[in-house]
């Protein structure tokens, strides 16, 4: 049913205003639409992100947004760093940690949170 249709992610704020610096100027996101106050969304490679103003913002414990972005995984996570964002360090088995990357074997991870403790996640899968 779903097999050939296009999904977006979709992220809870509470601030609009907070997140649109954070999604659109430290991320360097392209603000898209909205259809009102309330809503921006953004183009994110080849699909979209919406976030929304919502009193639930940061209330999910796992990831809520995920993006594969293969071998640029350091230089991207060494660009966040110089804009200011803090990661996530996780212990997980037979993983290293530096720099913010997560490295188990040849695949890297990336944590971090938006202001609303939104947890985002980059990983080197292309």
């Amino acid at each position: 049913m779903f097999r050939d249709k296009s999904s977006s992610a979709i992220v809870a704020v509470r601030d609009l205003d907070r997140a649109r610096a954070f999604y659109g100027q430290v991320l360097g996101l392209e603000t898209t639409s909205g259809p009102d106050e309330d809503v921006v969304v953004y183009r994110t490679g080849a699909t979209f992100l919406c976030v929304y103003v919502s009193e639930f913002a940061g209330t999910n414990q796992a990831n809520a947004v995920a993006w594969s972005v293969g071998e640029d995984i350091e230089a991207i996570a060494a660009d966040l760093a110089g804009r200011g964002v803090t990661f996530e360090r996780y212990d997980m088995p037979d993983t290293t940690f530096e720099n913010g990357v997560h490295r188990t074997g040849d695949f890297r991870m990336v944590w971090f949170k938006d202001p609303d403790g939104n947890i985002l996640h980059l990983n080197s899968a292309d």
